[in-house]
């Protein structure tokens, strides 16, 4: 007998963000939540906030906002491919961000070889 995991009854935040995988514990969303770092519908939750279908999440991670809508609720973790049904991502594309040359303090003069390197990340050539 296979036990039913989604539905549209209502589901506990954490639990929803866990099922999902936004975050790899469901430890690590309750955290998130009680940081205030979660927001439904534009309000800060707790981790036993409920969520419904229709409900929009924002969840900052690693310094940017994901946008994140409920489409089925889920209380047990899923298999990728099933995780990736019960949301709707309408988070912005992020613009590429520069990658910057960053010595180690104290690491001394560069070889020829870095420096090339160096300038070619920078675009000086």
């Amino acid at each position: 007998m296979e036990r039913m995991t989604a539905s549209v009854a209502p589901a506990r935040v954490d639990s929803w963000l866990w099922a999902v995988r936004i975050y790899k514990t469901r430890s690590a969303a309750t955290t998130a939540c009680r940081a205030g770092h979660v927001r439904v519908n534009g309000e800060k939750v707790k981790a036993s906030q409920s969520v419904k279908p229709g409900d929009e999440l924002r969840v900052r991670i690693a310094g940017f906002d994901r946008i994140l809508v409920v489409r089925q609720t889920l209380t047990k973790r899923v298999g990728a491919p099933v995780a990736a049904t019960a949301l709707e991502d309408r988070t912005p594309p992020r613009e590429p961000m520069a990658m910057l040359a960053v010595r180690d303090r104290g690491a001394g003069r560069p070889t020829k070889r870095e420096r090339r390197e160096i300038d070619r990340l920078r675009g000086v050539e």
